[in-house]
């Protein structure tokens, strides 16, 4: 049967998840399943994400939508994104943030206290490396800054969603910039993939 429009879900998501959500959505078939992301740049402005969402939601709600799932974890806001999530009756994502949720909140607990000193990039961050950290950090013409941003660090873990050795060698090459050791752990999309399912049954 074919599904009624009121019957879709529509996920509001990081932009920095937008791709994985919609590998997740053709894996499993979840054809109801819409997607509309934040910004990813937001990444750098949590305090912007609660509002924005809020926002997205009441703007979904006047759309039509009876289902809505955030594709956010708290990702640094505080709590602040659980209260929108509670102000509209709506659910998101477990976990802390992506670089959990992707390896799996029992996984990232165990290694959450030796991972204290670790820099993380995904298949995303890793796309966007240049974009993201070395022309907003000025490292691209300032490379002496690298130690005052990633000093404190010592290990460059890279959590891979796809095998791609393009990705790989981004993520190499930049360990190897930003002076660090280099890890490769493939994670797929990890929880992203349970969290989706259980939306799209909500519908």
């Amino acid at each position: 049967m074919k599904r009624a429009e009121t019957e879709k879900v529509l996920v509001i998501a990081c932009g920095m998840i937008a791709r994985e959500v919609l590998a997740v959505r053709g894996q499993l078939g979840l054809d109801h399943l819409e997607l509309t992301c934040l910004p990813a740049e937001y990444h750098y402005y949590p305090d912007r994400i609660a509002p924005a969402l809020d926002t997205a939601i009441e703007r979904a709600k006047k759309d039509g939508y009876r289902h809505i799932f955030v594709g956010y974890a708290d990702c640094g806001t505080g709590g602040g994104l659980d209260r929108i999530c509670e102000k509209h009756g709506v659910e998101r994502i477990a976990g802390p943030h992506c670089f959990a949720f992707y390896q799996g909140l029992a996984q990232f607990a165990d290694r959450e206290e030796a991972d204290m000193t670790s820099f993380y990039m995904t298949d995303f961050l890793c796309r966007q490396f240049d974009a993201f950290f070395l022309k907003p950090l000025g490292l691209d013409r300032h490379p002496e800054l690298i130690g005052d941003f990633f000093g404190n660090y010592e290990k460059l873990v890279y959590l891979a969603q796809v095998d791609d050795p393009a990705l790989e060698k981004v993520a190499r090459d930049a360990a190897r910039l930003l002076g660090l050791s280099y890890e490769r752990r493939f994670t797929g999309y990890g929880e992203l993939a349970d969290a989706l399912r259980n939306a799209a049954r909500a519908a």
